[in-house]
């Protein structure tokens, strides 16, 4: 994996696929990948043929990189991400979006499910997040500086207000209860203690889940705006009798045509020059 560097094999590699620029980032979630199915005139790559790229082993991740035209926009979108409970490393979850800034991303839209900590949240809500809490102790920018970004990065508005503005303006013509709140990150593959839920609880979180941050962190030090997500697909520890896997996918497929419409929706109205 090449840290400090242009990755001239991946870039080189997608060029000759027909990948040249893209002006918005997906990164798409457990359940929500099906959004990338709407890209018109699709280039897919399959991560595993693209070269120094991870693999998702997750279920509900497809696992490919698609290219296309989406609401008007020229995307890239991830169809699975990498997770640090997986075993990679911080820079190995992060590198597709140092590899969408390579290839002139301006915008990246991060998506995940995630579990409800406010109690005024029901499942099957989706979430803007407002901030984020990272309770993990790791960051993706320990060790050496990469040339994308400054040393030391201001993460005061991590996510945009102009995207966050925007959501709330399409879901209110959708009649779509849009809620809003602070994801918190932590690292699993456990879900969350009842103990844990309280503590993010009295900290100031609304959602928890096991991606997202790290993403986040390294487009703000690329230097890229940053729209996120949530779908609540459970209520968290101690808030509900038990949590499975099972039941975030089939939240995920219920809210799945309200999601599409409102990312398809924002992307029409969304200016990348910021």
């Amino acid at each position: 994996m090449q840290s400090q560097t242009h990755d001239t094999k991946a870039l080189g590699y997608l060029k000759q696929k027909g990948i040249e620029s893209a002006q918005v980032g997906l990164v798409l979630g457990s359940g929500l990948g099906d959004l990338a199915d709407e890209i018109h005139d699709p280039i897919r790559v399959p991560y595993e043929a693209i070269p120094n790229f991870p693999t998702s082993t997750v279920e509900g991740h497809a696992g490919q990189l698609v290219y296309g035209q989406l609401g008007g926009q020229t995307v890239l979108a991830l169809q699975g991400r990498f997770h640090y409970y997986e075993g990679y490393g911080l820079e190995e979850v992060t590198y597709p979006i140092r590899l969408f800034k390579d290839l002139g991303v301006q915008t990246v839209i991060l998506t995940n499910a995630a579990g409800g900590v406010n109690e005024a949240f029901q499942p099957g809500d989706l979430m803007v997040i407002t901030d984020h809490l990272n309770l993990t102790g790791a960051n993706p920018l320990i060790g050496p500086n990469h040339p994308h970004g400054p040393r030391f990065v201001d993460m005061s508005q991590t996510y945009s207000k102009k995207g966050q503005a925007l959501l709330h303006e399409i879901a209110q013509e959708m009649d779509l209860t849009l809620q809003e709140g602070v994801y918190t990150w932590l690292t699993g593959p456990t879900y969350e203690t009842p103990a844990e839920i309280r503590a993010v609880r009295a900290l100031g979180g609304d959602a928890v889940g096991m991606s997202t941050v790290p993403e986040a962190i390294v487009a703000r030090h690329a230097g890229l705006e940053v729209v996120g997500i949530s779908c609540i697909t459970n209520l968290a520890a101690g808030m509900q009798a038990q949590l499975d896997h099972q039941e975030v996918m089939e939240v995920s497929q219920r809210v799945k045509p309200r999601f599409k419409q409102l990312i398809q929706t924002f992307l029409t109205r969304w200016d990348c020059e910021v």
